[in-house]
């Protein structure tokens, strides 16, 4: 099987110039998008079917065009490939782009090709592929900054009501800031963020108002997104957990699908405390959508699976009744083990505590986050597993030191 796009060159300026005027004249009049946009957390499986054929679904159904964009892998040809074939499985007619700073050849030649444009144009649907985000900017960005025509062909198509669904790197570029050579949470809480070093734009199919980052339980990366929603001025932030996607649609309505789930941020009401040279905020709000959970990014509002419909949680009968503690708020998960325990429990606030390791000794400043239950926090649990969706509880962060040794060898 070809998987590769080919087009007659001797067709290429009739085809693509009155292709072009044709999917421009059905773009909305406002040029606000139309489309959807399926930004997953990383490290999705191919059995993971509510994602894949939500991103079909959203391209037109079985047989519809969707465009592979392996610009951030490492090897494109490969990665490409097992995409289009995924893709191919649950009925797409998937098609490789082969433009990649990775693959043999101008990439920015291959990126401006009207005949590549065009057939991405007239696709239902695009895919980025995982890898280094930076290398997806390159590919699509001329070095002068100005869009490839490629670029172009995706905004047209994602606002004639295409999908753009997106990978880990391809989530990173989502939103008009992305984390670029980011260094570790702890290490971007302690050192701040710097323009053109550890952010950078993005290609901003999300707006100008929701921050996105990826492999967020998974890897604790939740602290690592305040610093850059600060700098940056996002109200909004959504951090999306591996094998599991959220869905935004032309109307601004998030669905969250697949394995887990995604953080939601909101800064509206958060203050930093400028007296403080380390890093500090309070008031922040916090929310955990599961799988099935829908959020409305216009109004606020949440509506829990169905599973969790009748679930909210009662708080004078809470299922735990003991004080909530983690001594390492950035593990695996541990910020929703942490936030679920407090949402079901007798008590008004969590700690959890992030700290470099014993060997870091160079190092003594870890900070401290306060989670609270206020009056706009509610939880529902599921009827069929122990799952919960958590809404809104307070979250302040705050500098704290230990003293050394921690412990002693005896």
């Amino acid at each position: 099987m070809n998987i590769f796009f080919r087009l007659p060159r001797r067709a290429l300026p009739v085809f693509a110039l009155l292709l072009a005027a044709c999917l421009s004249a059905q773009a909305s009049a406002d040029g606000a998008p139309k489309g959807s946009l399926v930004i997953i957390g990383g490290a999705l499986r191919a059995d993971n079917a509510p994602v894949w054929q939500r991103i079909v679904r959203l391209a037109g159904g079985a047989g519809a065009r969707i465009a592979v964009i392996p610009a951030a892998a490492g090897n494109p040809t490969g990665s490409g490939g097992r995409l289009v074939q995924t893709l191919t499985g649950h009925d797409a007619a998937a098609f490789l782009v082969p433009v990649a700073p990775r693959l043999p050849g101008d990439f920015h030649k291959a990126a401006n090709d009207p005949a590549l444009a065009a057939a991405v144009r007239a696709a239902g649907g695009a895919y980025f592929a995982g890898g280094d985000q930076g290398r997806i900017m390159q590919a699509l960005r001329n070095p002068d900054g100005s869009n490839t025509l490629l670029l172009d062909a995706l905004w047209d198509m994602y606002r004639r009501g295409g999908v753009i669904a997106g990978s880990s790197a391809g989530a990173a570029i989502m939103s008009s800031t992305m984390f670029y050579e980011a260094k570790s949470v702890l290490a971007t809480l302690q050192n701040g963020v710097e323009e053109g070093r550890e952010i950078a734009s993005g290609l901003g199919f999300a707006g100008n108002d929701v921050f996105i980052d990826q492999h967020l339980l998974v890897r604790g990366r939740f602290a690592r997104m305040l610093p850059v929603m600060l700098k940056k001025g996002y109200r909004l932030g959504l951090g999306i957990d591996e094998n599991s996607a959220v869905v935004i649609g032309p109307q601004r309505e998030v669905e969250v699908i697949g394995y887990k789930g995604a953080l939601l941020l909101e800064l509206p009401r958060a203050v930093v405390d400028s007296k403080q040279a380390a890093f500090n905020v309070s008031n922040v709000a916090i929310s955990y959508l599961d799988s099935g959970d829908r959020y409305n990014l216009g109004s606020g509002v949440l509506t829990p699976s169905a599973d969790k419909i009748g679930g909210r949680l009662d708080p004078a009968q809470p299922a735990v009744r003991e004080a909530p503690f983690s001594a390492d708020i950035l593990g695996n998960t541990a910020v929703v083990d942490l936030m679920a325990k407090l949402i079901d429990s007798d008590q008004q606030f969590a700690i959890g505590l992030a700290f470099d390791g014993p060997q870091q000794r160079v190092s003594r400043n870890g900070f401290e986050f306060r989670f609270s239950r206020s009056a706009d926090s509610v939880g529902y649990a599921s009827a069929t597993s122990e799952a919960y969706s958590i809404y809104r509880l307070r979250l302040d962060v705050r500098p704290v030191s230990l003293g050394w040794p921690v412990y002693q060898d005896r």
